[in-house]
């Protein structure tokens, strides 16, 4: 298997059993896991560990202290940032190696500024009911890994 070197990038995730399953995700795909801080929680929860901090070993992860510190490192063509707040859906996107999909946290999505500033790399999952607010953190991120990795070992 080809390395695509994607990446998921979670912004101060809340809801430990998500990165955990998250991380299982990247392990099995063969991509790297960005954690930005602060997180909601400890590596060491036993939901983390449940959800699969036992595949950790087998994850490329890279952590950051902040949201700053990890954008002033990025180029800002590979960033793509996932949002209900946008129209454009993650199957418009063309990806490329090395890009990154970056998630906000689960209870407030990613800061309005950051979206604001990088609305032409704002992407969504669309959804058909509009009583649905939002999918799982985990669920949102593996459909557009797998949509990214489609495109890229066509």
């Amino acid at each position: 298997m080809v390395t695509s070197d994607l990446h998921i990038v979670l912004v101060e995730p809340e809801i430990p059993p998500n990165t955990g399953s998250i991380a299982r995700l990247c392990g099995a795909t063969d991509t790297v896991l960005d954690l930005v801080h602060p997180l909601g929680f400890s590596v060491d929860n036993k939901h983390l560990k449940r959800a699969g901090l036992d595949y950790w070993p087998h994850v490329r992860i890279n952590s950051w202290d902040n949201f700053d510190a990890f954008l002033q490192n990025q180029d800002e063509w590979h960033l793509y940032f996932l949002t209900t707040k946008t129209n454009r859906s993650y199957t418009e996107a063309r990806f490329k190696p090395g890009d990154k999909l970056i998630f906000g946290k689960e209870t407030k999505g990613l800061p309005e500024d950051i979206l604001a500033l990088y609305s032409d790399r704002c992407l969504t999952i669309p959804m058909s009911n509009p009583q649905i607010r939002s999918l799982n953190l985990a669920m949102a991120a593996g459909i557009v890994l797998y949509e990214a990795l489609r495109q890229l070992r066509r």
